[in-house]
């Protein structure tokens, strides 16, 4: 039976950061959003404090247990556009005088010639990618989610505070199969027939393009996708035990990956041309032929 749920678009944005094992002064990113990093803004959506944000605690309250049936939720991710990695090189608190360094774990302060911190930070520019969210054993828990996304409690960020969505955020809330749509959403991506400035020539112009989906849980048996998305490819250590401030734990979780061939012209190009591919395909009227595939 599919499940329905919501359809997000991560992406319009210049930024995104989705750290698997981040520590101290090296802060990864994977090449897709992490099963922490989206509940971790759902949270923030519904307005969960980090300090109930625990999903295994046995005297857990209210908000805690509300944290933990997010824990549900289950992520299917459409790579629209991979974007480039970026590095960003920080220092922190050179050339400062002692009292305004940055204070050590046991309260102290550095002396001068340790006084500066470096760190690298990386990112994923410019990507972008679609996200279908179902909950199977909780036909509410998605109702609930697309509200607070609508109108998010805190601030909501891409892996990251410095990095804020884009201003298209929610695609869908009540999508009857929110997996099997990620096959027919417009894509934020330049056709292959699109001539790029200063090129020119006559090669032929493909009619798919190859698409690369991650999932949580194992692809549907009818999901257009290569053989290994019904078996998990790795583990990644990013499914929330605890977010709280000071003592953040994830355990690890299979990780199912899929490669389509998707029609050339689900490629809408951006701004304008792609904002309109979306209305239309958000509020056309499905044809019998349609509705009968679907």
């Amino acid at each position: 039976m599919n499940a329905s749920g919501l359809l997000i678009q991560l992406g319009g944005t210049p930024l995104q950061s989705w750290g698997e094992h981040s520590a101290f002064t090296d802060r990864d990113t994977l090449a897709h959003p992490t099963r922490s990093g989206l509940i971790g803004m759902i949270a923030s959506a519904l307005g969960i404090p980090r300090e109930q944000a625990v999903a295994d605690s046995p005297k857990a309250s209210a908000a805690e247990t509300q944290f933990a049936r997010l824990t549900r939720l289950r992520f299917t991710i459409r790579h629209d556009r991979p974007g480039v990695r970026l590095r960003d090189y920080h220092t922190v608190g050179g050339g400062y005088p002692a009292h305004r360094t940055v204070p050590t774990a046991k309260g102290e302060r550095r002396s001068p010639g340790k006084a500066t911190i470096l760190s690298s930070r990386h990112y994923l520019a410019d990507a972008a990618f679609t996200v279908a969210i179902t909950a199977p054993d909780d036909p509410d828990l998605t109702a609930e989610c697309a509200q607070a996304l609508t109108t998010p409690h805190w601030p909501l960020h891409l892996g990251r505070r410095s990095c804020p969505p884009g201003a298209l955020l929610l695609l869908s809330t009540e999508a009857p199969d929110p997996v099997a749509e990620l096959l027919r959403v417009p894509m934020a991506r330049p056709h292959p027939g699109d001539t790029p400035p200063g090129r020119t020539g006559t090669a032929q112009i493909p009619d798919t393009v190859t698409v690369r989906f991650t999932a949580d849980t194992p692809f549907p048996a009818g999901f257009t996708g290569s053989a290994s998305s019904r078996s998990p490819v790795t583990t990644l250590n990013d499914e929330p035990v605890r977010l709280t401030p000071r003592d953040r734990v994830h355990r690890s979780r299979p990780a199912y990956t899929a490669t389509c061939s998707l029609p050339a012209d689900l490629c809408k190009g951006y701004g304008l041309d792609y904002l309109t591919a979306l209305d239309t395909h958000f509020h056309s009227v499905p044809s019998p032929s349609e509705r009968t595939h679907t």
